[in-house]
């Protein structure tokens, strides 16, 4: 259905079984749609969107999308609040990976020459529709579709989502047909058989029940690190990501295991990695790199924010302490990954709500990448 027909289709699947995939074969398909009787591509005619849900996400689907499409001489750019583009800049570009927010307000007045030449809408996510921001999915597809009536061009719809319960229903809403443009695959279909495990933590004091969970979580952390592989700790503030790192580190200073989990002795990058954390702006990496911890979260800087993910990803820092941001994509290997606390505070509500089911499948997904863990 990707390569062969340019109908509507809504895929659900697992993290790690391969939907950005399936999003290259329908770009293909298009591309393949726009080649004329002479063979030659018309890239100007070319307009594929891709609507990451957010803008760490963006900018790494932008860096996948660039190489893998690079054999078709095809240009791709980001186009969030971070990346502003000229009118030229979008006019030369055959892809453009964008946000929900950012393609709403680019295509509410409607008579934009952007909205007009998008042949491809690629919807990453779409299982957010349940979330705040589902309101700004509903609208784009409402509105693209109310374009392909008024207009008659032919614009496909490609959703890709986690497993969803209710897939019929966004199967209908994106105009898809039941019969031949619905995939649904359940939990049984992912690549690496994922272990799930929940601790309660039954401390009334809610100083020791925190101290309690960073104890729990650095037993996991150092498990992982002296098997050799790396962990990730989800926490749900952005002070609180550097607080635990530093604790951990602490308590890994006071237990003597110190270096159990600082970067291994014998990477060949360490002198290098070292260098580039000197010139680090954030005193936090800085400071948290030499026991092998990192922090990551959206508030920092750009370029530290992808040294961190560089680091990790090379094996040189053992355990990741980050924000949910990290779980939306960007796609680092982590062995074990552990939620520290599943109580998160919602502003509009002025209180503490649980962590919702989607959320915690999301984070989950960040262990057993195919192409990192067997």
């Amino acid at each position: 259905c990707a390569l062969y027909s340019s109908e509507n289709m809504l895929v659900c699947a697992p993290t790690g079984a391969g939907k950005t995939n399936v999003a290259l074969m329908t770009i293909a398909q298009y591309v393949r749609s726009r080649v004329g009787a002479d063979g030659a591509l018309d890239l100007s005619k070319l307009r594929v969107v891709y609507v990451a849900p957010m803008k760490a996400l963006a900018a790494e689907v932008a860096a996948k999308m660039q190489a893998s499409l690079r054999p078709l001489a095809l240009k791709v750019r980001e186009f969030t609040g971070d990346m502003q583009l000229t009118r030229k800049e979008v006019a030369e570009t055959q892809m453009l990976v964008t946000t929900p927010e950012k393609w709403d307000v680019v295509t509410r007045k409607g008579s934009d020459s952007l909205v007009g030449g998008a042949g491809l809408l690629i919807l990453d996510e779409v299982h957010l529709l349940h979330d705040d921001r589902g309101p700004v999915i509903e609208a784009l597809v409402a509105r693209t579709l109310r374009l392909v009536e008024s207009a008659q061009e032919q614009v496909r719809l490609v959703g890709l989502s986690a497993t969803l319960p209710n897939y019929v229903d966004v199967g209908l809403f994106l105009r898809c047909n039941p019969a031949s443009g619905l995939f649904h695959f359940d939990a049984s279909y992912r690549p690496v058989p994922l272990t799930q495990e929940y601790v309660g933590v039954k401390v009334n004091n809610p100083m020791r029940r925190m101290q309690t969970m960073l104890e729990i979580a650095y037993e996991r952390v150092l498990a992982t690190a002296m098997d050799g592989k790396q962990a990730m700790v989800f926490v749900h503030a952005r002070n609180d990501t550097v607080r635990s790192a530093k604790a951990l580190r602490d308590l890994a200073r006071a237990n003597g295991d110190l270096d159990r989990i600082a970067p291994p002795a014998d990477h060949p990058r360490l002198r290098l990695a070292t260098q580039e954390v000197a010139k680090c702006r954030s005193g936090d990496v800085r400071d948290l790199f030499a026991a092998g911890l990192g922090v990551h979260h959206a508030g920092m800087l750009r370029s530290d924010r992808a040294l961190v993910e560089r680091l990790f990803s090379e094996g040189l820092i053992r355990c990741l302490v980050c924000t949910a941001t990290l779980a939306w994509g960007v796609n680092l290997p982590a062995h074990t990954v552990i939620i520290k606390g599943t109580q998160i505070y919602n502003p509009q509500k002025g209180a503490h709500v649980e962590l919702s089911p989607l959320d915690v499948m999301q984070i989950f997904g960040r262990a057993g990448r195919p192409q990192f863990d067997k």
